[in-house]
């Protein structure tokens, strides 16, 4: 049928008369993708096979009647009009016929000029409608984004994003996958429609075993096969045909949300719909970065330009649900400079606050990507240490520890400066469950690494 833009209508004609068939054939077939049919029974076969936009059939034919084929099209085909041909003698069936729902009747000998301004008129009216009906859906749309201005967070439209085009297209079964940019290896993944087991299922592969090119999906497509149908078999869950609808901000944002046809083929109106919404979670994502920036300025220290307490409260939280959810462990280390208050008092607060800036270049040598530093104040430090066990943390620290004593820090005019460093390391979730006591342990087993004489590394463990 003509949905696309553009594409042509299919006409069905049907009438014993082979002549007749001809002429309605030749005359419309500028206009129309025409089959021509020498029954009512024929002509019900070739619509099972194709629906058509417009029946134009005779009314009396050997076996079914042209009004039987108008009853059975209506039912069984509610989409396609119909124009009926009859002889002037018959007349009163043609009204009868439109009754029943025709839209126009002709009466024979059939004028060529007649049928096609008849034809054009219904075909007319018919594309009217569906644009309306398709500019209401895409209205619609519209205004179901409203939703994704106030999302703020990245994760969030994406969810968003999934719901709005599982109610738009409409379909049960949906997942969006995205790599959060402001939190380094932290997935995004969010299910619509699949049950709990089948959905950890695909959490698993999606994360452990096959990782899938996001950045490779560049356009709103129907796709069968390929990588999302190799994570649906390793997870045991149907698959393919799948929507493919990538999403992506300015910046660094990058996801793809997939929908699954479920036994009903995706056609041109739901890809229009898909790439509206794609168009305004787009926007969405790129509002969320710009957030993100302006966020993080307002989590970054003055001085030494890393994380400072207020980031390090709500990435301790973060990390400690993640590894909760995981079964990880995380690892928390207090780190405090040795005596330096005298560098402050014998080289001047410029050289300090220069000291504290090399000593942050060299904690982040000494740790991961995907770890984090923060100052927690004065000449304080904290660092994170993801999936990392309690054993793992103490040989960071103890690395942390030799290299800083090793390291030469500038002292402007004077011999370069040397410094020294305790350090207290706490463990999720081994030595507590939650932020606070967490970094409140390491804090007190750094205070225990000053009392044995500085320079060392101590654990919460000789807390007990």
């Amino acid at each position: 049928m003509a949905d696309a833009p553009g594409s042509r209508a299919r006409v069905v004609v049907v009438d014993d008369d082979r002549l007749i068939r001809e002429l309605v054939r030749d005359t419309l077939v500028d206009t129309a993708e025409v089959e021509c049919c020498h029954s009512a029974e024929a002509a019900l076969a070739a619509l099972a096979r194709e629906p058509a936009d417009l029946v134009v059939s005779d009314l009396e034919m050997p076996g079914l009647s042209g009004l039987d084929l108008l009853e059975e099209v209506r039912r069984a085909h509610p989409g396609t009009d119909f124009v009926v041909l009859t002889g002037r003698s018959s007349v009163d069936s043609a009204v009868a016929a439109l009754r029943m729902g025709a839209a126009d009747y002709l009466t024979k000998p059939i004028q060529p000029r007649e049928l096609s301004s008849a034809v054009h008129r219904v075909l007319g009216h018919k594309r009217a409608i569906r644009e309306n009906a398709r500019l209401r859906g895409a209205l619609a749309t519209l205004e179901s984004c409203r939703t994704l201005m106030h999302c703020l967070d990245s994760g969030e439209v994406y969810a968003v994003a999934l719901e709005l085009l599982l109610r738009a297209i409409p379909r049960r079964r949906g997942i969006a996958l995205f790599r959060r940019s402001a939190i380094p290896l932290s997935d995004g993944i969010a299910f619509r429609g699949f049950p709990e087991a089948e959905a950890r299922r695909l959490r698993h592969v999606l994360v452990q075993e096959k990782a899938v090119a996001i950045e490779s999906m560049q356009r709103v497509e129907v796709v069968s096969g390929g990588a999302m149908d190799a994570v649906m078999r390793a997870a045991s869950a149907p698959g393919t045909p799948v929507l493919v609808v990538p999403l992506r901000g300015r910046e660094s944002e990058a996801g793809v949300v997939w929908i699954f046809e479920d036994g009903k083929p995706f056609e041109e109106a739901d890809l229009e719909q898909a790439s509206l919404i794609a168009q305004h979670a787009e926007i969405a994502l790129s509002n969320a970065e710009r957030y993100l920036r302006a966020k993080e300025r307002a989590f970054i220290d003055d001085v030494t330009e890393v994380y400072n307490a207020r980031y390090l409260l709500q990435a301790t939280e973060h990390e400690i649900q993640r590894a909760e959810r995981y079964g990880k462990e995380l690892c928390v280390l207090f780190l405090d400079l040795d005596h330096f208050k005298l560098v402050n008092d014998r080289f001047g607060h410029l050289v300090g606050s220069q000291t504290l800036r090399h000593l942050a270049r060299v904690l982040q040598d000494c740790i991961r990507q995907v770890d984090s530093l923060a100052r927690y104040g004065g000449d304080e430090f904290t660092i994170l240490l993801v999936d990392t066990g309690h054993e793992g943390g103490m040989a960071v620290a103890e690395r942390i520890r030799r290299v800083v004593s090793e390291t030469l820090f500038e002292g402007g005019r004077d011999a370069p400066i040397r410094l020294s460093i305790s350090i207290g390391v706490a463990t999720f979730p081994h030595h507590s469950r939650t932020r606070d006591a967490l970094l409140d342990l390491a804090d007190k087993a750094m205070y225990r690494a000053k009392s044995l004489g500085r320079n060392c590394v101590c654990s919460a463990s000789e807390l007990r």
